[in-house]
């Protein structure tokens, strides 16, 4: 079983490239053991910077610093980050084209009984809507150390989305194939194609696996990035199927599924159906117990899957 989050992957590639590179300075808004910050805020001390419970200044403080040349990336709570600081995320970081990366801890459901004023399900569709910011929600520690690896080669504004809790593993450490906005296709199938990203991506493999032993084949694709959207490969996997079905820890509006229904709606019209959290308040509960009673789980997207084909 992993015991290694996806918050902690982010902090090894960290450290790692920062030893070479004096421009990687990480930020945090009283966060940095929430974010897994602290070894690096250990290691290299003139290369952090903690900015208290401001999550405003966060980020003009990013921006402020990838305008005179650094690489920062801005963690704090995605329940925070994406909405206290929205302004600033819009106008100091995507309006001006900055290179901040922006890194929303703990999201979604991750925070579970303390409710939805910690929860997290508006920030794909807030992100998202701002021109210039990309949105990343990887899948497993795997793809985040390659996304993060990815996303030090480019100058361009990001908001990589991870939760709070270890994931198992989709991928492997020798078999994690990844290009920066492309899609992954876990699975091929021809009878139904299920779409995922960020924790969702797992269930959706074991929805497959159940759907196999119910005679039904289907597709599954790690869409970890929604935005920009790959909508190539979505088309040519919900092309001619019987229905196309989205997972995501997030709101029914504005996320992943709408994008999925845009997409196959415009290039291949079929039967669209979009699992996500419920416009509610959600249950308490931690992420398990909260996604088992959404049947936001293998056998319950299967189910879903099952009642719609």
């Amino acid at each position: 079983m992993n015991t290694i989050p996806n918050r902690a992957a982010i902090c090894d590639v960290l450290l790692e490239k920062a030893e070479n590179d004096k421009d990687i300075i990480a930020l945090c808004s009283d966060s940095r053991g929430s974010a897994s910050l602290t070894p690096f805020a250990d290691r290299f001390p003139e290369q952090f910077v903690e900015v208290g419970i401001a999550e405003q200044n966060l980020v003009s403080i990013s921006a402020g610093l990838a305008s005179c040349g650094k690489k920062p990336f801005a963690a704090s709570p995605a329940c925070f980050i994406s909405t206290r600081s929205y302004e600033q995320c819009k106008v100091d970081v995507a309006y001006s084209n900055t290179n901040v990366k922006l890194i929303g801890i703990s999201g979604g459901i991750s925070y579970g009984t303390l409710g939805m004023s910690h929860h997290s399900a508006q920030d794909i569709a807030a992100m998202s809507a701002i021109p210039n910011m990309r949105v990343y929600l990887p899948s497993d520690r795997h793809q985040t150390k390659k996304l993060i690896e990815a996303l030090l080669e480019d100058e361009k504004p990001a908001y990589i989305r991870v939760g709070r809790n270890p994931v198992e593993d989709v991928y492997t450490e020798e078999d994690c194939p990844f290009a920066l906005d492309k899609a992954n296709v876990i699975r091929e199938g021809s009878d139904v194609t299920l779409v995922g990203c960020g924790e969702m991506v797992l269930p959706c493999v074991e929805a497959a696996k159940i759907l196999e032993e119910q005679g039904v084949s289907a597709s599954v694709i790690d869409m970890y990035c929604v935005k920009p959207f790959d909508s190539e490969t979505l088309i040519s996997q919900a092309a001619g199927r019987k229905l196309v079905l989205s997972v995501e820890e997030h709101s029914p509006y504005g996320g992943l599924g709408s994008r999925v229904s845009q997409v196959v709606g415009a290039n291949c019209p079929t039967k669209v159906i979009n699992v996500a959290l419920p416009d509610t308040p959600v249950v308490s509960g931690n992420s398990k117990e909260v996604f088992t009673h959404y049947e936001m789980t293998g056998e319950g997207i299967a189910k879903r899957v099952m009642e719609n084909i």
